[in-house]
């Protein structure tokens, strides 16, 4: 699904990502562990296009993600919660939840803003309410929302479950193991496999922006 070939990259002349390499295949959970600073949010946000490569390659699905826009990734089936939420605070819930679409300029596929109601039942109660009213765990809940109704192939999770009380990261762990039924493959950030080891395939360990090994879980 997402091979991550030699990839580099620097912020203001200052190295951050060095011929990082991983691979995620179809339906393949995938933990990618580091402490805080170790490259994990510069590397999604590569994969997301909102940071530009120096060298390396980002092959999705056999084409060159690394030449898309990235306006145009979501719309390529790839989704992303990034670890600040980013949600629109005068939006309501469903208007945050759809912005991706509208960016990628698709019709909004209510069938799967549908699945994902029924996935998360609470995000459909609070629908028309706006994202500044919500606590920090439901914007969490919300952003994840928004990540699936686009990623209809990809997830990239970027710590979701930093800063969320214990009984929401056990609800946020339950719903992404249910992805597994929906052949997703999904890219977990966490600074250690605490709350995904349940369900991740496998787990790469990121120090200093290398990838400095990789784990088979399931071995």
């Amino acid at each position: 699904m997402l091979t991550v070939n030699d990839l580099s990259l620097s912020i203001q002349k200052v190295p951050i990502l060095d011929g990082v390499a991983l691979s995620i295949a179809e339906g393949e959970t995938v933990g990618l562990i580091g402490r805080n600073g170790a490259g994990k949010t510069t590397l999604m946000r590569a994969i997301m296009g909102l940071i530009d490569r120096e060298s390396g390659e980002l092959i999705f699905k056999g084409r060159k993600l690394h030449a898309e826009k990235a306006h145009a990734r979501a719309g390529l089936g790839i989704g992303y919660l990034p670890e600040d939420r980013r949600l629109v605070p005068h939006f309501t819930v469903e208007e945050n939840i759809l912005v991706p679409l509208w960016a990628s300029k698709k019709t909004a596929d209510l069938s799967r803003l549908k699945w994902v109601y029924d996935l998360m039942p609470e995000i459909g109660r609070f629908a028309d309410r706006k994202a500044l009213t919500l606590s920090g765990g439901q914007q969490k809940l919300v952003a994840l929302a928004r990540a699936l109704v686009v990623g209809t192939d990809l997830l990239l999770l970027d710590e979701p479950f930093e800063g969320v009380a214990p009984a929401l990261a056990q609800h946020l762990m339950e719903v992404i193991s249910s992805l597994k039924d929906e052949n997703l493959s999904v890219l977990i950030s966490e600074s250690d496999y605490t709350h995904s080891k349940e369900v991740v395939d496998k787990v790469y360990v990121i120090e200093r922006g290398s990838i400095n090994q990789m784990e088979n879980i399931n071995e």
